[in-house]
């Protein structure tokens, strides 16, 4: 999408929105909730989410010991509600004029950075959070024709790399922040931002490869 529209107007309801969708989906409220209430979470992406029931012994409504494409399609399913949930809200926030926010401030960013425009700005940010929240989201943008071919590869290859960065970080890595907390403290922020530069990096080397081999084409 062109970036000559970076003068839309855009009302202080829309920057609002903009800022709320980046709190919500950005994965940061549930570490404020220790120090200002679990409140918080009611403008959190994964807590409103919520869980699906247990079966005993079994982990999940999914159950145990499945394989196949019986128990892959019962994974499938569980993708379903972070996905509809998602779009559902991204609509809400377009409407509000968060996606044209978006465009405007973050354009000049992400466009030297990435190569792609501002409007990616919320499904990157869901991305850090969500695989699948963010996937979708891109999707979206390439359907509705507001980014390129050569734009959404760069930008699969941004998320594709260490995807869902904060909510992996913070829960799989887990174990090895309790090893090194009392040890080596900033070694826990130094590696969430070498991810998070490795990310970037593995989407300008996506960028130089479409750019010499043909893009589109």
């Amino acid at each position: 999408m062109s970036d000559n529209k970076l003068d839309v107007k855009v009302g202080v309801g829309g920057y609002i929105a903009l800022l709320f969708a980046i709190l919500f989906f950005s994965g940061v409220v549930p570490l404020l909730a220790k120090y200002a209430g679990d409140w918080v979470k009611a403008v959190d992406f994964s807590s409103l989410l919520g869980s699906f029931g247990k079966i005993a012994g079994a982990g999940d409504f999914r159950g145990s010991g499945g394989s196949g494409a019986k128990d892959g399609f019962l994974f499938a399913l569980t993708l379903v509600p972070a996905v509809m949930f998602a779009l559902g809200v991204v609509e809400i926030i377009d409407w509000l004029g968060g996606l044209k926010a978006g465009q405007k401030i973050l354009t000049p960013v992400l466009r030297p950075l990435l190569g792609i425009p501002g409007l990616c700005g919320l499904a990157l940010i869901s991305s850090l959070q969500s695989t699948d929240a963010g996937a979708a989201m891109s999707k979206g943008l390439k359907e509705d024709g507001l980014i390129t071919e050569d734009e959404k590869t760069i930008f699969m290859m941004f998320q594709f790399t260490s995807d869902a960065t904060i909510t992996n970080f913070f829960s799989s890595g887990a174990a090895i922040i309790v090893l090194v907390t009392p040890v080596v403290p900033p070694i826990i922020a130094i590696s969430f931002l070498v991810m998070f530069l490795l990310k970037i990096f593995a989407a300008n080397v996506m960028r130089v490869y479409v750019k010499k081999f043909g893009g589109e084409a």
